[in-house]
């Protein structure tokens, strides 16, 4: 199964000294393998004279496995059905991580078939031309992929990687001929950028190397990360060669950044192995423990996780390329020590490094390993150590990653399963039946299978299978590696597979990795002058505007027409729906204040009812006028009923209409009575006839109610009062009457005002009427009551919202009312209840007379004076019963407005009025 190379005749044994690091396998058709089983070349310190390969050191266990499982799937394939009658061959070579020993051994690939393998013939066209292998598998490293991928390009050979995962060999245009068996680092590091998001980190450090691979890492991160809401606070990048001297000046820098930047407690890694072990054995030297985010290239490097004291440095958790079935693997590598390993150098050094550091117990047997190998080691065994051979089979096992294993199988699968597909209708052991651009062709839409899960490459060349999140943990006091959920790539999402597993990303939580102290909710971020956005105050979110996540950006308002919330609010609260309600205590006293003016009107009623036929219920115009008022002081008391409750289109419509009819009906039966007051006590001719013509009551009354009707009536057809949520104040939802048209509910007050103050002007022309029925003064000062009412109301109502805005207008109509119903009605109930003795017939009589004689005499008197102009008239009270010429003047001007009849026995005068006029004043 082992051979050695296959080297010029001519080559002497000093050439073993050259650390070629190639081992094959003939067959029909060969595979190239690369493969960086040492870590390092030795560097010189003068420059180099001649151009030659350095030695390679420091043997990588892990790397040998890797060979081994290249050899261990061909020879799965060999022994299979697959290619029936086909034998795949191999030639593998060690990179030594360099890319000048990749592209040597990459010329040996192109070298010409059945020629040697330092002959590479240059042709324009390469169609025809026939390379010693006709696919190559690898290498691990991006930067050496590259500078490989570039060479294979020019004969099209396809080059299929397991490891390398920089974003840009997804370019097809630039890498024609290169697939990969992973993902790219445009998945991982989006799956990094979400892990630490959800995590709840943003102000996290970034160490990379200076290759290809690992700026293209760091500027995809750099993406995803912001696209996260996450913040680089360092970006460390170190030499990319291992060589060079000044990686343990960058290390000691780096370490000194990351306890300087204390609040940062995440870091990315994105590093080769190598530059891992050296910064956390640093690391720990420093006592640095912090959290570290480990790439695929290292996550699960057993190398790094038995380091002594790895646990001091904290969590690490790392992504993995998805795990396939090994088992076969591990069957593999249980009996390789059964192999000859005479002409296999990777083999022959392992057994003779292993020989040495036999002694060594496992956990530093592979440290002890790669320290010897930096020495010169002679490759010609002896025979003790074939004799003492024996392989730690185990210890084999613990250094194997089944990611990277499965990666490598599915590499070699991808390629059998192609060349299956070429070779049904061509002899393929014919090494000429086909050119190595033909299989890349098939190989792109290749459907292949492992483990009985169908595979096959992208549009890119890739194979996104997703990735294993991993994380180290102690168990037993060994480091080992628990996987902790897997990242479908798909549908962008993690999947946990139990519940210790969501206890392990809960307790990553509780570590903080922040810039700023996290914004609580209620509190939104407000970016200071750091050029990062992770670095920001907390501000409380103003009035009206909440947060209800932890580090919000800004605070969102809420719909201000249903919601509100105070400062610092989590959450919008619903806005109260409020009403002048029957339980509030205002409203209360408003509704006793009516009931008290209601109970006030039936009161009256009774009081006008028993004492019908008194001259104080005639003088006040009949019972029927009384009625008439008493019921729209009712009626307007009653209206403030319906200012009160929760507003419905019924109470809107009704409530204003109510009031102004009934009010309205009401200044205008008192507005007659004014009229026929003053018509009654008037003694100027002139005026007493105009009285005389203008006084139509009913007329009157049905016109001036009847106008009130039509306002009303239009205001509710075209603009009637509705139902309307008042959203202007901030807390509340106010419900209340639109009154539709302020236009309309202007006339209707204002008609009102119109016809009060018409009732004034009557009523203030007969203020002087006998004093204990001096109606028209008690009516004047219910006007003025008005008139100061709602003079007082209109700024008041303009000025006012909220749910006790009815209530400005209920005060007001009660004032008004109660004004209008004291003054009209209470002066008479005291007479009638309290000075009966003036409530009589002859008393009312004699108090008429006295006021008509003493107005008729003075009327005399004044017209006396101007037809007399030689002599001084002395004017007394005239006699009703005399005839003198006083009298019958005053007698003239009233109107007769009393009719007199003059006892015969002359003593005794009794003056009596007509009915009609008694009845109307």
């Amino acid at each position: 199964m082992f051979g050695n190379s296959h080297r010029n005749d001519d080559d002497d044994d000093d050439d073993d000294d050259v650390d070629d690091g190639d081992h094959d396998h003939d067959g029909h058709i060969m595979i190239g393998g690369l493969f960086a089983i040492h870590e390092k070349m030795l560097s010189s310190e003068d420059q180099p004279r001649r151009p030659q390969i350095q030695k390679c050191v420091g043997f990588e266990v892990s790397a040998f496995l890797q060979t081994l499982a290249m050899i261990h799937s061909i020879e799965v394939i060999n022994n299979s059905t697959l290619l029936s009658g086909v034998k795949l061959g191999y030639e593998i070579y060690d990179t030594c991580t360099e890319v000048t020993a990749a592209m040597a051994a990459t010329l040996r690939f192109l070298s010409k078939f059945n020629c040697s393998r330092e002959t590479v013939e240059f042709q324009c066209d390469y169609s025809n031309y026939m390379p010693r292998v006709k696919a190559v598998i690898g290498a691990g490293y991006s930067e050496i992929t590259m500078a490989v991928s570039r060479m294979l390009n020019l004969q099209l050979i396809p080059q299929v990687s397991y490891e390398s995962t920089a974003e840009i060999l997804s370019d097809k245009i630039r890498f024609p001929s290169f697939l990969r068996t992973v993902p790219s680092d445009f998945y991982q590091t989006k799956a990094m950028a979400q892990l630490i998001q959800k995590s709840g980190w943003n102000w996290i450090g970034i160490i990379t190397t200076d290759d290809d691979y690992g700026r293209l890492a760091l500027d995809t991160f750099a993406i995803q990360a912001a696209a996260n809401n996450v913040c680089i606070a360092f970006k460390e990048v170190f030499p990319a060669f291992l060589s060079d001297n000044t990686i343990e000046v960058r290390i000691n820098q780096t370490l000194e950044k990351i306890i300087a930047e204390a609040q940062v407690n995440v870091i990315v890694v994105f590093l080769r192995r190598f530059h891992v072990f050296n910064l956390f054995n640093k690391a720990i030297e420093r006592n640095i423990h912090k959290i570290w985010i480990a790439s695929d290239n290292w996550s699960t490097a057993t190398k790094i996780i038995t380091i002594p004291n790895v646990k001091k440095l904290g969590k690490v958790v790392g992504f993995t390329f998805r795990r396939g079935n090994i088992s076969s693997f591990h069957a593999f590598l249980q009996t390789l020590h059964t192999y000859p390993n005479d002409n296999n150098k990777p083999l022959r050094e392992y057994a003779i490094l292993f020989s040495d550091c036999e002694h060594v117990k496992d956990s530093d047997l592979s440290q002890c390993i790669s320290n010897r190998s930096q020495g010169t080691l002679t490759y010609k065994v002896k025979e003790d150590v074939k004799r003492n051979f024996f392989m730690r089979n185990d210890f084999l096992w613990h250094y194997t990653e089944p990611g990277l294993i499965h990666s490598i199988q599915l590499a070699v699968f991808a390629l059998g399963y192609a060349i299956r597909d070429l070779c049904q209708a061509r002899d393929c052991q014919n090494p000429n039946a086909f050119q190595p651009w033909e299989l890349l062709n098939v190989l792109k839409n290749v459907i292949f299978t492992d483990g009985g899960n169908s595979f096959h490459f992208d549009a890119h060349g890739d194979l996104n299978i997703g990735y294993d999140v991993v994380l180290w943990k102690e168990i037993n006091g060994h480091m080992t590696i628990a996987k902790m959920a897997e990242y479908d790539l798909q549908n962008d999402v993690f999947i946990i597979p139990n519940q210790e597993a969501k206890n392990e990303f809960k307790n990553l939580k509780q570590t903080l990795s922040k810039c700023s102290k996290e914004c609580s909710p209620g509190e939104m971020k407000k970016t200071t002058r750091s050029q990062h956005i992770c670095c920001y105050e907390c501000v409380s979110c103003p009035e009206n505007h909440y947060s209800n996540q932890t580090d919000m950006d800004h605070c969102v308002l809420c719909n201000n027409e249903t919601h509100w919330a105070p400062v610092r609010s989590a959450m919008c609260l619903e806005k109260e729906v409020e009403y002048l309600n029957w339980n509030d205590s205002l409203a209360l006293l408003l509704v006793a204040l009516s009931l008290l003016g209601i109970i006030f009107v039936l009161a009256i009623g009774i009081i006008f009812t028993r004492n019908l036929n008194t001259p104080v219920v005639k003088s006040s115009g009949g019972l029927v006028v009384c009625y008439v008022i008493l019921l729209c002081h009712f009626l307007n008391f009653a209206s403030t009923g319906f200012f009160i409750g929760e507003p419905q289109d019924f109470t809107c419509k009704t409530r204003q209409t109510l009031f102004g009819v009934s009010f309205t009906l009401c200044i205008s039966c008192i507005l007659m009575k004014s009229l026929k007051i003053l018509l009654a006590f008037s003694f100027d001719p002139n005026l007493q006839n105009f009285l005389k013509f203008l006084y139509k009551p009913i007329p009157i009354i049905f016109t001036c109610t009847g106008i009130q009707v039509i306002i009303c009536t239009l205001w509710l057809i075209f603009a009637a009062p509705t139902v309307e949520e008042n959203v202007s104040l901030p807390r509340v939802i106010i419900l209340e009457c639109e009154e539709g048209s302020t236009l309309a509910f202007g006339t209707m007050l204002g008609y009102i005002a119109i016809l009060a103050f018409i009732c004034f002007i009557f009523a203030f022309k007969g203020r002087k009427l006998p004093e204990n029925y001096n109606e028209a003064k008690f009516i004047t000062f219910g006007m003025l009551i008005y008139f100061i009412a709602w003079i007082t109301f209109i700024p008041v109502y303009a000025t006012t919202s909220g749910k006790y805005l009815p209530a400005v207008e209920i005060i007001v109509i009660l004032i008004s009312n109660y004004g209008i119903l004291c003054c009209t009605f209470f002066p008479k109930c005291y007479v009638i209840l309290c000075k009966q003795e003036t409530n009589t017939k002859s008393a009312f009589l004699e108090l008429i007379y006295s006021y008509s004689s003493h107005s008729a005499g003075n009327l005399a008197m004044s017209h006396a004076s101007l037809d007399s102009t030689s002599s001084n008239i002395t004017m007394t009270h005239p006699s009703p019963c005399g005839n003198s010429a006083a009298w019958q003047k005053s007698k003239d001007l009233q109107a007769q407005p009393f009719a007199q009849t003059c006892r015969d026995n002359g003593t005794k005068v009794s003056k009596t009025f007509p009915r009609k006029r008694i009845s109307s004043i």
